[in-house]
């Protein structure tokens, strides 16, 4: 592996977000200014391929991703920031095997997202009508 995919791959390990090509070249290239998008983008294709990293298309026009983990979430993005919350729930794990084998198939992967839009706080509901 070359200095700059390690590089890459540290900024990937790093993020606590679900960050876009763009982003990557942007930590990636403060880290060493010679590395290019190209680059960024060839190495962000390689890690797909080998599983490294799993690409998310949260409907903001931009694939987003994520290393591969282990242990399985979901997500549940703002509509209105664009940030992406990632969340464990048993009871849906369990919903989702019974709804399978209620239709004759048994679970072997799954992708859940969740969109929505935050709830009005009270202050903000008052300083709305002001």
């Amino acid at each position: 592996m070359t200095e700059q995919r390690r590089i890459i791959a540290r900024v990937l390990s790093e993020a606590a977000d679900h960050p876009d090509v763009e982003e990557l070249y942007r930590r990636s290239s403060a880290i060493d200014p010679k590395i290019s998008i190209a680059t960024v983008y060839r190495t962000v294709r390689l890690f797909e391929e080998a599983g490294i990293l799993e690409r998310h298309d949260f409907r903001d026009g931009r694939s987003r991703y994520e290393e591969v983990s282990d242990e399985h979430h979901d997500h549940l993005i703002d509509m209105r920031s664009g940030n992406v919350i990632e969340f464990h729930s048993d009871e849906i794990e369990v919903l989702q095997r019974k709804i399978a084998l209620d239709l004759g198939f048994e679970l072997v992967d799954h992708r859940l997202e969740l969109y929505g839009l935050p709830i009005a706080q009270s202050g903000d509901q008052d300083k709305d009508q002001s």
